[in-house]
C-alpha cells in the first residue's frame, strides 16, 4: 500500500496543481486549451508511437491481456444496454452514462502504470489502449446516435482521424517491419514523450469545474459509484478468470 501511494500522489499532485493554476489564470486563460491540444495531437502521440515501436510483441501474455481487456469491455457494454432497457434512458443520456463509465482518461491511466511498472508496463499498456480506445470510440458513438441511426462511416471516421489511433497504429507497423527507429528519432520521440504525462496531468487538473456540476451531483455520484467501484470490481473478475 505504501509503494502504491509513493508512486500515486504525485500524478494527483499534479492535477491538483493544474487545478490552480488554471484558477489563478496562470499562465493565462487562453494557455490551457492550447497545451491540450499540443498534448493531444502532437507530444501523447509521440508517447504512443515510441512505446508501440518498442514494446515486445512477443511477449506471451499479450493475447490474455488483451482477452481480459476486450471481455470486460464487452460484459460492461452489455450491462449498459440491458440497464437502458430497463430504465428507459434517452439516447442522449445513455450516450453520457456510456461515456462516463466507459471512457477512460488516458493521461492518468498510462502515467500510474508508468509510475508502477516502468517502461514495459507502459509498453504493454500503449498496447492495451491501441485496442481500448477505437472499441469505446465506437460504444460511445452508437450510444449517442443509435436512435436516429448511424453509418458505418459515422462510426469509423472519428476513429481514422483520432491522432492516438494514429499513432498506435504507426507505431505497431514501425516495430512489425523490423526497421526501429533511426537516426536518433528514438531520443526526439523521447523527448517528446516526457513532456507528455505531466502537462496532461496539469491539463486535467485545469479542466477540472465542480461548480458546474449544479443538479447533476446525484447522476455523477451513482456514474461515478459504477465507474470506480463495479468496473474495477469485473475487471478484476475477468483477469481472474483468464488468469
Amino acid at each position: 500500500m505504501t509503494a502504491l501511494l509513493l508512486a500515486l500522489w504525485p500524478l494527483f499532485a499534479l492535477i491538483v496543481a493544474g487545478y490552480f493554476l488554471r484558477l489563478r489564470a496562470f499562465p493565462s486563460a487562453e494557455f490551457w486549451p492550447g497545451a491540450e491540444r499540443i498534448n493531444y495531437f502532437i507530444l501523447f502521440p509521440a508517447l504512443l508511437f515510441s512505446s508501440l515501436a518498442t514494446a515486445p510483441l512477443d511477449n506471451p501474455a499479450l493475447p490474455r491481456l488483451a482477452g481480459a481487456v476486450m471481455l470486460g469491455l464487452g460484459l460492461a457494454w452489455i450491462g449498459l444496454l440491458i440497464a437502458k432497457r430497463l430504465r428507459g434512458w434517452s439516447a442522449g443520456r445513455f450516450g453520457a452514462i456510456t461515456q462516463g463509465v466507459l471512457r477512460f482518461n488516458t493521461y492518468l491511466g498510462l502515467a500510474a502504470v508508468g509510475s508502477l511498472f516502468g517502461k514495459e508496463g507502459l509498453a504493454l499498456a500503449a498496447l492495451m489502449l491501441a485496442l481500448m480506445v477505437p472499441t469505446v470510440n465506437v460504444m460511445s458513438v452508437w450510444a449517442l446516435t443509435a436512435e436516429r441511426g448511424v453509418s458505418v462511416r459515422g462510426l469509423l471516421l472519428p476513429i481514422a482521424k483520432n491522432p492516438l489511433i494514429l499513432a498506435c497504429v504507426a507505431g505497431a507497423l514501425v516495430n512489425l517491419s523490423g526497421l526501429g527507429l533511426p537516426g536518433g528519432t528514438d531520443r526526439l520521440l523521447s523527448l517528446l514523450a516526457a513532456a507528455s504525462l505531466p502537462l496532461g496531468l496539469l491539463c486535467v487538473g485545469a479542466a477540472l469545474k465542480p461548480q458546474e456540476l449544479g443538479g447533476e451531483i446525484p447522476a455523477l455520484g451513482w456514474n461515478s459509484a459504477v465507474r470506480l467501484l463495479a468496473v474495477p470490481l469485473l475487471a478484476y473478475g475477468v483477469a481472474m478468470v483468464l488468469g
